[in-house]
């Protein structure tokens, strides 16, 4: 219990919503539960702060940066995002769409004809998509909450939200974490098979060369061969 607790305590959730009122509310639950908090105002901060591309057109226009989303991405770590679903311009949906999609199925024509906007898409995808998110509304319509989950959302929450939703967040965190272990487990076990490689590679290396070393000494040590005195003439003694 204690090692959960101390997890809890490091969870990060990125909190988005353009209400102040209701992101204010939000911050406090999850503080109270003991998650550390990030709040924005909107679907492209969200995927500004994640170093996601906001739209195709900015993501090609250098090589530049896709690198830079590269970096950022690595600098942050979130283990859940939580977002309004009614939002102007980016709707909680596009920003779940976005954070779970998947470029080789999913992505529209213009953006597989665009290299470096699919390429940021394909960072994306290996970075976040395993990420739960969940979606709060007002307004609870079934269509909504169905399109929502069946495009990937864990949960869909009714606002106001209160503080006994905070505890459903809680197994989707620990799923977040255990995934992140996972990958952690599979680069540390793809090192280490590199790792070794390198040293089959090099003993391999090592024994040609003590090899070749060997067969030049034996070439240094051996005796130089026997050289015979050559006669030009015979004499017969009578």
């Amino acid at each position: 219990m204690a090692l959960e607790a101390d997890h809890q305590h490091h969870f990060h959730v990125l909190a988005v919503d353009d209400s102040l009122i209701d992101r204010k509310l939000l911050e406090k639950l999850l503080k109270i539960s003991s998650y550390k908090v990030t709040c924005v105002e909107s679907g492209s901060k969200a995927l500004e702060y994640l170093g996601l591309p906001d739209n195709m057109e900015n993501s090609s226009s250098s090589s530049s940066s896709c690198s830079s989303f590269t970096k950022q991405q690595r600098e942050v770590n979130v283990n859940l995002i939580i977002t309004d679903y009614c939002m102007p311009g980016m709707t909680g949906y596009d920003l779940l769409t976005r954070v779970k999609v998947n470029p080789t199925t999913e992505t529209p024509h213009e953006y597989k004809s665009n290299i470096a906007g699919f390429v940021a898409l394909f960072l994306q995808k290996s970075s976040w998509k395993d990420v739960p998110v969940v979606v709060m509304s007002s307004e609870n319509v079934p269509s909504r909450i169905n399109r929502c989950l069946e495009g990937g959302a864990e949960e869909f929450l009714l606002k106001p939200v209160q503080l006994s939703d905070m505890k459903k967040l809680h197994p989707h965190l620990l799923k977040s974490l255990n995934c992140s272990s996972n990958t952690t487990n599979n680069n540390n076990n793809n090192n280490n098979n590199s790792n070794r490689n390198n040293e089959d590679n090099n003993n391999s290396d090592n024994s040609i060369s003590n090899s070749s070393s060997n067969s030049s000494k034996r070439k240094a040590m051996s005796p130089p061969p026997e050289r015979r005195t050559k006669f030009r003439s015979l004499t017969l003694l009578s």
